[in-house]
């Protein structure tokens, strides 16, 4: 029966921007193998509501042989901390009977993040530190389609979109806000074992604005994702997840050209458990995992830790 996979739908767009790569201040949207969920390629074919929870920490840095852009200087070294939790709802549309269906979604951000350097060119002293807590940017996702091959093969395509909504100081080391618009066009595709296993991979890019405050661009970037987990119990899932955030270009702007275009990668690879059932009569689902950065350039090397919580209102 496949409503007992849709566990999901609520986190489809759950795209963390609290991380850090090869980007302005180095914090960018995604984390390494943070944004797949468990079925992500697939939208119910019912319609309701859908609601999740999820939670993320990192925890990473690049030594201070390593220059980075920061608050519209240079810094040599920089060390992140970033809790972020992100509540988002989803509401699945009625479209009838056919492979289609559409789901439309809004996140709303809470999250604290620490930054400190250890060396600072410019007006910050030696040894800079900052933190932040509040509201981030608003995730909101016009659209999310999802197409059914099968009982087993689904595929969804979305368009996420985060607005500069958060306060931002071009000063500061640590902000609520990244001041600008990114738009995430993202496809997802999942296949479901006889066995309980699954296979879910999904792909993204990420198109960034100007910070109109410090001239700076961050480049495109590409995301690739993918998770495996085997049954071990009832209800219960353990696998493994992994993925790759790849910059396409150059950053642009006074900094970034100091710094060569300060282009960047990432590699990450972890555990991941999950857990689906009944929760309060409605079906539901929490997720757990852990992911090491393998493999990094131009981003604070570290590990997060990710929980998620979610519930389908049918």
């Amino acid at each position: 029966m496949l409503r007992k996979y849709l566990m999901i739908a609520g986190s489809l767009t759950v795209l963390l921007p609290c991380a850090v790569h090869a980007t302005e201040g180095t914090m960018g949207r995604p984390i390494t193998a943070q944004q797949i969920s468990s079925n992500a390629g697939i939208v119910p074919p019912e319609p309701g509501w859908a609601i999740s929870v999820q939670s993320i920490y990192f925890d990473g840095d690049i030594g201070a042989s390593k220059q980075v852009p920061v608050a519209g200087e240079v810094a040599a070294g920089i060390n992140s901390k970033a809790s972020y939790t992100i509540a988002n709802v989803t509401r699945i549309w009625d479209t009838g009977p056919g492979n289609w269906n559409f789901a439309s979604a809004i996140g709303i951000p809470l999250q604290y993040v620490k930054v400190r350097t250890s060396l600072q060119a410019g007006s910050m002293a030696s040894g800079s530190s900052d933190s932040t807590t509040g509201i981030a940017d608003i995730l909101v996702t016009p659209i999310i389609a999802g197409f059914h091959f099968s009982k087993t093969e689904h595929m969804s395509l979305s368009l996420p979109i985060y607005a500069p909504s958060a306060s931002y100081d071009s000063k500061k080391l640590a902000n609520d806000g990244q001041n600008t618009w990114t738009f995430m066009p993202s496809i997802a595709y999942t296949r479901l074992g006889t066995d309980g296993s699954e296979f879910t991979t999904m792909g993204m890019l990420q198109f960034y604005t100007k910070n109109k405050d410090t001239n700076y661009r961050n480049a495109p970037l590409l995301i690739s994702e993918a998770l495996w987990t085997a049954r071990v119990a009832k209800d219960t899932n353990l696998g493994v997840v992994g993925g790759l955030i790849y910059q396409l270009g150059d950053d642009k702007g006074p900094t970034a050209d100091r710094l060569n275009g300060f282009r960047g990668h990432a590699v990450g690879l972890g555990p991941i458990m999950n857990w689906s059932g009944k929760i309060g009569g409605h079906p539901g689902s929490f997720s757990a995992r852990a992911v090491w950065d393998v493999e990094t350039k131009n981003r604070p090397k570290g590990y997060s830790i990710g929980v998620s919580l979610n519930m389908l209102f049918m």
